[in-house]
């Protein structure tokens, strides 16, 4: 049995950040920071190890006989509440007639699992329920999102970002400024020439004329999308109006990919996510993404649509 891995198709690596208008987006020097999160390492290592298991149809008890441990620590290590060893790891993996390869590949990501969590800094202002994805899409290869009503926390540029939250439900207004710059630093990845996160985005055309902000905070955010769209790694397809129906229509979701795991679905809601593991789930949610990109407008034709809004803004 081999641990099987699901990526989006890979697209090159960009040649150089495109740099966009303004003080509003994200430093473009493509250091490549260190997106190591070790509490979602220790999740996205239970996972596979639980899935591995399920496959191999060995039972948590089976488990923990490989490893002369309790029934409640394979528990904790497949929730990720334990740190997982990589010699562990390596135990159960091949217990389970894991292929060598993910063996390796699993117990190199427990051996990185001991470093800090990069956005530690940022720790107060996000949520529970927050934290493991901010932690998994700084690991993930690929990413694809659709969004319905706003931009993705990846396009937003930082005025976009704090015009969303200037009268706030969730954001106390002494936060507004962290929590932005949460969200900018997580669109370092897109800029990261070492190992660039490969993003793709759909969004509704009735985004691009929601002019949050006001005319000026939604012209410089549309430049940004114009220079976004302009890097190999990233594709923004907008769509039109004109598809009344789609699956989209059910709400916004993202997919992340992984280059040593299985993938991962989330969807977010006002106080809370869900994280889709079900690989038949999974599925689904990739077929959707694969049908909604089919019905969204062409990369040049969502480029022009965008082009249109910003010219329509003046200057």
């Amino acid at each position: 049995m081999s641990v099987p891995l699901a990526t989006l198709p890979a697209r090159p690596a960009p040649t150089g950040g495109a740099a966009g208008p303004g003080e509003g987006v994200v430093d473009r020097s493509g250091a490549g920071p260190d997106r190591i999160d070790p509490s979602a390492l220790r999740w996205l290592i239970g996972h596979e190890l639980r899935a591995a298991r399920e496959q191999a149809g060995h039972t948590q008890s089976a488990a923990a006989r490989v490893l002369g441990c309790t029934h409640a620590k394979i528990n904790y290590l497949e929730q990720g509440k334990n740190q997982q060893r990589p010699d562990e790891v390596g135990m159960l993996l091949r217990s389970y007639g894991a292929e060598a390869g993910d063996v390796e590949r699993l117990a190199s990501l427990a051996a990185a699992a001991d470093r800090g969590t990069w956005w530690a800094p940022f720790a107060d202002v996000v949520p529970d329920w927050l934290r493991t994805f901010v932690g998994l899409e700084g690991l993930a290869s690929a990413s694809f999102a659709y969004e319905p009503l706003l931009l993705h926390g990846l396009l937003q540029t930082r005025a976009y970002a704090t015009a969303l939250l200037a009268d706030p439900l969730r954001v106390p207004v002494v936060d507004v400024e962290r929590v932005v710059g949460l969200r900018l630093a997580r669109q370092q990845r897109l800029y990261d020439r070492g190992r660039p996160l490969h993003y793709e985005a759909v969004i509704e055309e009735t985004i691009l004329d929601r002019l949050v902000g006001g005319p000026a905070v939604m012209a410089e955010q549309l430049d940004h999308l114009v220079a976004l769209s302009a890097q190999d790694n990233v594709t923004i397809r907008v769509m039109p109006l004109a598809v009344a129906v789609h699956d989209g229509l059910d709400g916004e979701f993202t997919l992340l990919d992984f280059d040593a795991a299985r993938s991962i679905g989330y969807v977010e809601f006002q106080d809370g996510a869900v994280y889709v593991q079900d690989p038949d789930r999974i599925g689904g949610y990739r077929t959707a993404a694969a049908r909604l990109r089919d019905a969204a407008l062409p990369e040049d034709a969502s480029l022009e649509v965008i082009r249109d809004r910003r010219a329509a803004l003046g200057s």
